[in-house]
């Protein structure tokens, strides 16, 4: 929809949006910034594992029932909130015919980035 000058963009009747929540609240709140901040690697994983479940067709009940745990805990997962355990992680892909990789990076003394990896 356009708007004429002059008129401001209508506000949502159930308000912002969630991304833009997450914004205001992290500009506002320290706090809340470092939790979001702490949490980013769990979301990171939560959106492969959405990724993965959904190319393979499985709701999160399936994907649950595959894994040996609760729908419940891999919604919690999906959702980025949850600290998830290697030991999970390795039954969440093995369900799905996946493959964990694990690295270790540090830089040398020469400022050089090294990584090692394994494939569990």
């Amino acid at each position: 929809m356009q708007q004429s000058q002059g008129q401001q963009e209508p506000i949502s009747p159930i308000g912002a949006n969630v991304e833009a929540d997450d914004a205001r609240w992290a500009a506002q709140d320290p706090a809340y910034r470092a939790q979001r901040e702490a949490r980013a690697p769990y979301r990171e994983i939560a959106w492969l594992l959405i990724r993965y479940r959904m190319d393979h067709g499985f709701t999160q009940q399936q994907l649950a029932e595959r894994v040996g745990t609760s729908y419940s805990q891999i919604s919690r997962i999906e959702s980025g909130r949850q600290k998830t355990n290697l030991d999970t992680l390795l039954r969440i892909a093995r369900a799905l015919d996946l493959k964990v990789e694990l690295a270790f990076e540090h830089t040398t003394r020469e400022g050089r980035l090294e990584r090692q990896t394994v494939a569990l």
